[in-house]
């Protein structure tokens, strides 16, 4: 039987990798394509490798949970909810939860999963291909 909490080291260096590209982004980037799009692409995919990091889930099944994740957090910023709940003078509020609503940022979201699929399935094909080789 697959366990379902189980720690996985790779996706947790992934994590953490992506976490401070995403910090330095924020603190060091200050142009009209990497901060704005950069940011929203990587973070679905820091999300993901978090999730898969202590959940031993189905990769279709995690990569829907992010995206819903990201649109919901995204449809929240339309409605001006860091500032609705009396977080909007918090700087750390503001830059977890986002101000801004853009349909930019879902396409940031969707383009992001659809890689972490991408790579998922052509690296696990690649896995699943060495151990049928090594197990001839």
């Amino acid at each position: 039987m697959k366990k379902l909490f189980q720690f996985n080291r790779t996706y947790f260096l992934f994590t953490i990798v992506l976490f401070f590209v995403e910090v330095f982004i924020a603190k060091y980037v200050d142009d009209t394509i990497i901060r704005p799009y950069g940011g929203d692409y990587l973070v679905v995919i820091l999300i993901y490798c978090f999730i898969k990091s202590f959940y031993n889930s189905a990769i279709g099944i995690t990569a829907i949970a992010v995206l819903i994740f990201s649109f919901i957090i995204e449809t929240l910023q339309y409605f001006d909810f860091v500032d609705r709940i009396g977080l909007g003078h918090y700087k750390i509020a503001r830059i977890v939860m986002g101000t801004s609503f853009a349909w930019t940022d879902i396409l940031a979201y969707i383009l992001g999963i659809i890689t972490m699929l991408m790579l998922e399935y052509s690296i696990g094909a690649k896995i699943r291909s060495a151990k049928r080789k090594a197990v001839k």
